[in-house]
């Protein structure tokens, strides 16, 4: 009996093998669908604006409000999908004064329409709605609203809802396909606090209970989950950056024991905005201002309204997380969150399985920043030095249509695909005149990794589709194989995507060289004499291996 002990476990292995692989691919339900792909109750009509209305208690954790929803109707259709998540409740919906027939399913509610809805019109529901708001847990990672109190027993709080969406605590069409043009918010909060949200502030409302609304407004097109609430007992202090496109307001919110303190750690923001406009071009939202709020969590890109809770020291939380020294030369939440600015509220992907669009981009963003101020050997030390936190568990594009990202090495590992790509551009004004290419290319608009890759491919002057399928979607790094045969040198890339043909640079006996290599395909070069002292730069996420 035990001499089939070995094929048993061989077998078990093997299916258990299988079953690792079955499970790599998630299992996906209707609210998924529901909630990650363009419905046909979405696809008919185009957003507009928002003017969301919301009241907030602190006492018992609740929301209460109205978003009018206006919209231009692109075909005729007379139901119309509108987003939001348990526990909140949609109340009642009303088009020109008629009540409307809803039915629920899940987190989508679907709005039976009465009136004719012709193309090219535009039209307005009233979405009436409230209840306590899903509590975040682990914020900004996991969605909701954080409710804590500051030192002095004031409330203090503030949303975060990136991925599990922003109709955790507002009804609105939760797909990130289409933006409103402009958007008002409005919110009510007791009279002691202060609400801060996206765009300009346009008005403080007194009323008669004690409360104060306050009246932000944003002119520029916004994504959902960029829309943010921020309460507390905040103090403010501004400043003028003189930018590419003019004087750009930039305006802080803290808490009042920590004026002082932000007063000192936001003198990063005009350097950001310094180095980022040299980068990217103008900083992409003149109209609504730059601001700087202080959070009870760790931070966020909301659009002109970005959220800060380091807790006013250098690097992530006081650590380097490149590890090279680089990374303590400046407040990771200022740079990181606000580089978003540019890559998530400028640029913005249509589906969250291309999420890399705004955290590959965003995460590079980091060491451009110490090469502007530091040089070019700085920032490429900071942007190597992340790859220790690179995991290749799985691919950085997620799954379409179902709301799902792909692996957190859309951060370190786009990073240092970007700085790869740099490398083979090989022309430094050229390269930043791809990235402000970007920026004005794209500017103010929902994009798919497919656009973004073309653009890189025509302004490159190279055909890029290999080189993204193996860093977009493939787990491997590619091994540059090597071998030595009398006076010839061969080589080929191993570990790789088929047809991967990245050029790459060498060192050999310390003289600098470009190969060709090909996935699969032995190369040859003549070597000066004898055996090479063979480096791959390092600057290129590759590896190598001398091969007999």
């Amino acid at each position: 009996m035990h001499k089939h002990l070995p094929y048993c476990l061989f077998l078990f292995l093997c299916f258990s093998a299988f079953m690792a692989r079955a499970q790599t691919k998630p299992t996906f339900t209707r609210q998924d669908t529901l909630r990650g792909s363009i419905t046909p109750e979405r696809a008919w009509w185009d957003l507009v604006h928002y003017d969301l209305r919301i009241k907030v208690n602190p006492q018992d954790s609740s929301m209460q409000g109205v978003n009018l929803v206006r919209y231009k109707v692109l075909k005729p259709q007379q139901t119309l999908q509108i987003d939001l998540q348990a526990p909140m409740h949609i109340n009642q919906v009303v088009q020109n004064g008629q009540k409307l027939p809803v039915r629920q399913e899940g987190n989508a509610w679907f709005i039976q329409l009465k009136e004719q809805q012709s193309p090219g019109s535009l039209q307005t529901v009233e979405v009436h709605y409230g209840g306590k708001p899903q509590v975040s847990t682990n914020p900004p990672w996991s969605g909701g609203v954080t409710w804590k109190k500051d030192t002095k027993g004031n409330p203090f709080i503030a949303t975060s809802v990136q991925g599990d969406g922003a109709s955790l605590f507002w009804p609105c069409k939760d797909h990130m396909y289409d933006e409103p043009d402009s958007m008002i918010i409005r919110v009510n909060v007791p009279g002691h606090l202060t609400n801060v949200s996206n765009g300009r502030l346009r008005q403080v409302e007194q009323l008669a209970d004690g409360t104060k609304t306050f009246h932000w407004a944003v002119v520029n097109p916004i994504n959902n989950y960029g829309v943010n609430v921020n309460i507390g007992d905040y103090v403010h202090f501004s400043e003028t950056y003189a930018g590419e496109k003019g004087p750009l307001d930039c305006n802080y919110y803290v808490l009042r024991d920590n004026l002082e303190k932000a007063k000192a750690q936001f003198k990063d923001v005009p350097r950001m905005l310094k180095a980022f406009e040299h980068w990217f071009g103008p900083y992409p939202f003149y109209e609504d201002g730059f601001k700087l709020v202080e959070v009870p969590y760790l931070g966020m890109e909301h659009q002109s309204s970005v959220t800060y809770g380091n807790k006013y020291q250098n690097g992530y939380l006081g650590r380097d997380l490149s590890g090279t020294g680089w990374g303590l030369k400046f407040d990771f939440i200022i740079i990181h969150e606000s580089g978003h600015e540019w890559f998530a509220n400028n640029i913005t992907y249509k589906d969250i399985a291309d999420m890399w669009i705004h955290e590959s981009f965003t995460a590079y963003s980091e060491n451009l920043f110490v090469e502007y101020f530091y040089g070019k050997q700085a920032g490429s030390e900071y942007v190597i030095g992340t790859r220790k936190g690179i995991r290749n568990d799985r691919p950085i594009i997620g799954y379409y249509d179902v709301n799902h990202s792909g692996s957190g090495d859309m951060y370190n590992k786009g990073a240092n695909m970007l700085h790869t790509l740099r490398q083979v551009v090989n022309n430094d004004k050229k390269w930043r005149s791809i990235l402000r290419g970007l920026n004005k290319e794209f500017y103010h608009q929902t994009v798919t990794a497919a656009q973004i890759e073309n653009y890189l491919s025509k302004q490159t002057g190279k055909d890029l589709s290999t080189f993204f399928n193996q860093y977009l979607r493939d787990v491997r790094i590619p091994v540059l194989e090597y071998r030595v045969n009398g006076n010839r040198l061969s080589y080929r890339w191993a570990n790789s995507v088929s047809g991967f043909n990245l050029p790459v640079k060498v060192w050999l006996n310390g003289q600098e060289k470009w190969l060709q290599p090909q996935t699969d395909t032995w190369k040859d070069t003549k070597l000066a004499n004898g055996t090479p002292d063979l480096k791959v730069d390092a600057n290129f996420y590759v590896t190598q291996k001398l091969v007999p």
